[in-house]
């Protein structure tokens, strides 16, 4: 039996601390993994998603809005959470929220700065 993209996609959610989903080309899901690299040393799971699979994409309540971010790609989970995209990401990072959530995940572990 074969997984469907849907379930496939929330299993990757739930399986990994950190993922974004982009699509072929997405040079904004390029800078998301360099800030994740360089700011925080966390190497995200990258799952590229065929065209007719970004419908699949669970919004999660609360989280993130697509629109603010341009929409639906590239997008982030955190802790099987929505985070949105690249402008979510930065106004995390610049919050000072990012490595919090990044610790009660255990994507990383607790940073002195």
């Amino acid at each position: 039996m074969t997984e469907s993209t849907e379930m496939r996609i929330r299993r990757l959610i739930s399986e990994n601390p950190v993922v974004i989903f982009t699509r072929s080309g997405c040079c904004m899901c390029h800078v998301m993994k360099r800030l994740l690299l360089s700011a925080v040393s966390v190497h995200p799971t990258v799952i590229q998603l065929e065209e007719e699979e970004i419908a699949a994409l669970p919004d999660g309540a609360g989280a993130g809005d697509a629109a603010e971010d341009g929409g639906k790609m590239p997008a982030m989970y955190i802790g099987g959470t929505r985070v949105g995209g690249l402008e979510s990401l930065v106004a995390l990072h610049l919050s000072g929220r990012l490595v919090p959530k990044l610790v009660e995940v255990g994507a990383i572990t607790e940073m002195v700065l």
